[in-house]
């Protein structure tokens, strides 16, 4: 699997590491996480920044060959409603790894999958400032 990394903007480090460790420990998390949800993981992971509160990850051939069938019987939405149904339930999984690598907290939790190019999935988190002290997005899914 390939794993790409782009700096932050201002080269913001994160807990003393530099940007470049921080984006590439994201998207080694998210191939962790991909592979424990839907029994493999992407072939390739690339997290980067979108300026400074916004960090994307994107992440190529998601599919398992279950899903992949079902792109093979056209049943593109149900594929998108079940992935976003794993995902969206499994907020914290996702969202714990970036709150502990860029040292903030997740605002917003976005993901997304374009099942009729191989699987190929994003996945948005907006961050708060680094000086907030509120609830993060991992609180709000807990609710």
């Amino acid at each position: 699997m390939v794993q790409d990394a782009t700096p932050s903007p201002g080269g913001e480090q994160a807990d003393g590491a530099g940007s470049q460790n921080v984006t590439m420990g994201i998207s080694n998390e998210m191939v962790a996480i991909y592979k424990n949800l839907f029994g493999r993981g992407p072939t390739k992971a690339r997290t980067s920044w979108a300026g400074p509160d916004t960090v994307t990850v994107l992440l190529e051939d998601t599919l398992t060959p279950a899903e992949r069938n079902m792109v093979r019987l056209d049943e593109h939405q149900r594929l998108r409603d079940v992935r976003m149904f794993f995902q969206y339930a499994t907020v914290r999984e996702f969202c714990e790894p970036v709150e502990r690598l860029t040292g903030r907290k997740v605002r917003a939790f976005i993901s997304g999958i374009d099942t009729e190019v191989d699987g190929l999935a994003a996945e948005l988190f907006v961050l708060h400032p680094r000086e907030y002290d509120g609830p993060s997005r991992i609180e709000h899914a807990d609710l």
